[in-house]
């Protein structure tokens, strides 16, 4: 049944209530609130929430609205980050060029999305391969044809876990340069995956924190996320393979040379050299910074959507809001060097 509705000159008409000010009201401004602000974050107090424009995101913004590109077009997202491709197939071998203007856009937008890729595994492997040798996961399983493949298969028996800000094996000595996360089989809503710019992280902090943070280490260890994984008779084993390394909490980018944070919940222990309350403090504050959504761009999968990200510059967040429905991804991780100062 249709809703009845007022008549046109009635009392809810919307020509009276936009002509009738409310009561007892009388307007004690004459400017927008954020004038205020301009370029310059304010603090509210009694709960910390910093609010007002993020102006160190204005250059790099810029930047990103010149580029152009011969292979593909491109469609941003984020204000730093992010970026859908279109105009490439990458079911097929790729020519040279065209793989090193993906590598290229990569570097600026930090991960990169592409649509209606039906990718084999062979395939899904080969792309890969053409931006560097890739791993195999020691705690996560694979394809049973592609062990290079770790394979996420989540339903009413296996919840995902993955929703947490996190880069990936930062435990490694040498961890991911980067991965390539096809979906082969997705829910119709839900298990949207949302990037966050390291990067712009960094930027954002104060002064008196970057310096602090100058020359620190952090710990990051396996065993927080995969320990249950590894069987009691292989722990001594398995730590002797996978021993606790340490990162500098801040990295330079080897390809752009920009400063990026490199802690995370997941896999980061402790940061070194301070004692243990400060911190973890610190920890905490900027493992935070992952959370503002203002560094961040969200992809919404569908059936053989692509994502191609920078495991440097971004951390990633997987929803796991779609329990109990299936969702199957597949994904090669690309190795890396060793993070520096």
């Amino acid at each position: 049944m249709a809703r009845s509705q007022a008549p046109p000159n009635g009392p809810e008409s919307d020509s009276e209530m936009s002509s009738t000010p409310a009561p007892n009201t009388e307007v004690l401004a004459d400017r927008d609130p954020g004038a205020q602000l301009k370029a310059q974050r304010r603090i509210l107090p009694e709960f910390g929430v910093a609010v007002g424009p993020i102006a160190c995101l204005a250059n790099e913004r810029a930047r990103l609205q010149t580029l152009q590109w011969e292979h593909f077009d491109v469609k941003p997202m984020g204000a730093t980050i992010g970026a859908e491709l279109s105009g490439v197939d990458l079911t097929v071998e790729l020519a040279d060029p065209v793989v090193a203007e993906i590598r290229q856009a990569l570097h600026d937008y930090k991960v990169i999305f592409f649509r209606d890729q039906p990718l084999s595994g062979a395939q899904h492997v080969a792309f890969a391969r053409r931006f560097g040798e890739l791993e195999v996961h020691p705690f996560i399983p694979g394809n049973s044809a592609h062990p290079e493949l770790v394979r996420f298969e989540k339903s009413a028996d296996v919840g995902g876990y993955e929703n947490g800000w996190h880069h990936d094996v930062t435990w490694r000595e040498e961890p991911s340069m980067g991965a390539v996360l096809h979906a082969i089989s997705v829910p119709p809503t839900g298990g949207d995956t949302l990037f966050s710019d390291q990067c712009a992280a960094y930027d954002a902090l104060d002064a008196e924190t970057k310096s602090l943070l100058e020359g620190l280490t952090a710990s990051h260890d396996f065993m927080q996320a995969f320990g249950a994984q590894v069987p009691p008779d292989r722990r001594d084993t398995t730590r002797n393979q996978y021993p606790v390394v340490q990162h500098p909490v801040v990295c330079t980018h080897p390809a752009t040379g920009r400063k990026h944070l490199y802690v995370n919940v997941f896999f980061t222990t402790q940061i070194n050299g301070l004692d243990h309350d400060q911190g973890h403090d610190l920890l905490r504050r900027l493992a935070q910074q992952a959370t503002t959504l203002e560094y961040q761009c969200r992809f919404h999968w569908e059936d053989h959507s692509v994502a191609f990200w920078d495991n440097r510059a971004v951390q990633h967040y997987a929803n796991s809001d779609y329990w109990p429905d299936v969702r199957i991804m597949e994904r090669a991780s690309i190795k890396g060097s060793a993070p520096t100062f």
